[in-house]
């Protein structure tokens, strides 16, 4: 998850929603290394909010990307999921190692589920 790079911090980050390329966010991760598509194990559940998801805990798994930013990413992403109010972070484990992931905490609002646990492919 904290990893150095020519003496910089890094992290791992799993993204599913709106910050995976072609949507409305990736413009924030432009300078990041993606490192791979990933699919979590079942242990989440993914809904629709309307312009961007939310994820839980639950049965699903999830399809996403894995992409490696600096420090000063990680605060704008922070800035953007509205950490620690709207959503939090946790880890995950991914083939490229572990990665932080976002969870939604406003349970009220999780009513539309997304069956197919991929943002990109919601209806």
């Amino acid at each position: 998850m904290n990893l150095t790079r020519d003496g910089y911090m890094q992290h791992l980050i799993f993204v599913y929603g709106t910050l995976r390329r072609g949507e409305s966010n990736a413009h924030l991760l432009e300078t990041s290394e993606m490192l791979g598509s990933f699919c979590t194990q079942p242990d989440y559940a993914l809904y629709d909010l309307g312009p961007y998801p939310g994820l839980t805990q639950g049965q699903q798994s999830i399809v996403g990307e894995v992409y490696r930013v600096d420090e000063q990413t990680l605060a704008k992403l922070d800035i953007l999921e509205d950490i620690p109010i709207e959503y939090r972070r946790e880890t995950v484990d991914t083939p490229f190692g572990r990665a932080w992931i976002y969870l939604y905490q406003d349970h009220s609002r999780l009513t539309a589920v997304i069956d197919s646990g991929d943002w990109c492919q919601r209806v």
